[in-house]
């Protein structure tokens, strides 16, 4: 099997035209790769694009902004989600770095406002097939309207109050009866738990506070839950939160679940483009070099990559690492980080 071969059926060997720069390099050819967690608000993607990222997910930002960063001409495409929805008082209500206008507080459908993540689950079931509270329709009616493809939700306890379950359930609800997806920032005990049992689609971050046991992640794969990586911010503040993160990914991942990269982009100091550390920890926690461009390839929250594309490519110059070292992190992370964004037209098959 050739090192092309062993990337997986997204990976072609082509030649680069004879007109043009760099007449007849050779190299692998991907399709547009995503960084499905982003903050444009916080951030600047000009390098990004350059550093071979097409196409980006943002994940919270005020939804006016976002729409209009989206409709601008170019690279990178944008999908986005809009504002957070939280709860009264919640995560990132009180953060500083928070773009105004990005937070929408929600009261409970409940009524109590207690926060809590334990209310008894046959009332919380019931509450939210009968009752869909104004506020939160609203508020996903709100994103809808200005564009967006998936409703992100704050669930971090760690930080102040957090949805109780009938009300991110009554979000969940609202936002699927609207084709919307729902993506969560879990963080905190049982905050991936509560996601996971009020049927959250994605978890904005792989979990990190918390090692999950094997039956809460076996349930969340086969659900068709996904979860975006977001490693390199670990491996960047804290190792030992960064281990408990790559375990979590790697048995999740054992378990069949959909893996998306994502670097959280605008959260403080990251490489951007091709993160090699966000590459490298995902091969550290068990994808093969396939499974990593699959993730990074992936057209969520799209079904399909039309989004993504537009005539472009994906160019990593020069050989992949041979078939041994392709189970390096480094020796993969290295090669990937060299990725280009060149026109579909230019890369001929070798």
């Amino acid at each position: 099997m050739s090192a092309t071969d062993a990337l997986g059926p997204l990976a072609r060997r082509v030649r680069r035209s004879l007109n043009g720069d760099h007449p007849g390099e050779t190299g692998t050819m991907l399709p547009p790769l995503v960084d499905h967690h982003v903050h444009l608000q916080l951030a600047t993607a000009d390098d990004a694009v350059a550093g071979g990222i097409a196409a980006v997910v943002d994940l919270g930002a005020d939804p006016g902004a976002i729409a209009g960063i989206a409709r601008t001409e170019g690279l990178p495409h944008v999908r986005y989600a809009g504002a957070f929805l939280t709860a009264i008082g919640g995560y990132p209500s009180d953060r500083p770095w928070r773009p105004g206008g990005s937070v929408r507080e929600l009261p409970s459908v409940d009524g109590d406002g207690d926060g809590g993540a334990r209310a008894d689950a046959e009332r919380a079931r019931e509450r939210a097939h009968h009752a869909l509270a104004g506020p939160v329709e609203a508020a996903v009616d709100e994103q809808r309207s200005f564009g967006a493809s998936v409703i992100k939700v704050a669930l971090n306890s760690v930080a102040g109050p957090v949805l109780d379950r009938p009300t991110l359930e009554a979000v969940v609800s609202a936002a699927h009866a609207r084709g919307l997806p729902v993506a969560a920032h879990a963080e905190g005990e049982r905050m991936a738990q509560l996601a996971i049992d009020a049927g959250v689609d994605v978890l904005v971050h792989a979990p990190f506070t918390e090692r999950l046991d094997d039956a809460l992640i076996s349930r969340a794969a086969a659900a068709g839950q996904a979860w975006i990586s977001t490693l390199a911010i670990h491996v960047r503040d804290d190792d030992a939160v960064a281990a408990i993160a790559i375990d979590n990914v790697r048995r999740f991942r054992a378990a069949g679940g959909r893996v998306l990269y994502g670097t959280d982009f605008g959260n403080g100091e990251l490489a951007p483009g091709v993160n090699a550390v966000e590459v490298a920890a995902l091969v550290r926690a068990g994808l093969a070099a396939s499974d990593v461009i699959a993730a990074l390839a992936d057209p969520w929250p799209d079904a399909t990559g039309a989004w993504t594309d537009a005539g472009i490519a994906t160019f990593v110059p020069g050989a992949p690492p041979d078939a041994e070292r392709l189970a390096d992190p480094d020796a993969v992370a290295a090669w990937l980080a060299t990725a280009r964004i060149l026109p579909a037209e230019e890369l001929e098959p070798s």
